[in-house]
């Protein structure tokens, strides 16, 4: 099951949290945030989340991912799982292939979350 940033609002619609600063978290809003930072607090997941999102077409391969590391492709993959069952990144597969989308929206709400500008 993927968690998203969203807390309230209609079905699909991503509702962004405020900055840390603005005011503090509700226990709901930190039990839907920490997975997301969790996941990405491994330096493989971050620099995977980093390949896909600046990737040209918005999307990767595992297959262009490989060679970015000394690491096997069941590795890998496992990193890739970990991020999308965070809710971070789609998936799409395709013949053998399994191709990767960020979630837009979880990066800005995390952004914002953080205090970054939009």
């Amino acid at each position: 099951m993927s968690n998203s940033l969203a807390v309230t609002g209609p079905p699909g619609a991503a509702v962004c949290c405020s900055p840390l600063s603005a005011g503090p978290l509700s226990a709901e809003q930190a039990s839907v945030v920490a997975p997301l930072l969790k996941a990405l607090a491994d330096p493989v997941r971050l620099r995977l989340m980093s390949l896909v999102a600046s990737h040209p077409g918005g999307e990767a391969c595992v297959c262009d991912l490989n060679d970015a590391f000394d690491l096997s492709q069941p590795t890998i993959s496992h990193h890739l799982k970990v991020l999308h069952d965070a809710g971070l990144l789609d998936r799409d597969k395709r013949g053998v292939w399994v191709y990767y989308r960020a979630r837009t929206g979880a990066l800005a709400s995390l952004g914002t979350l953080i205090g970054c500008p939009p």
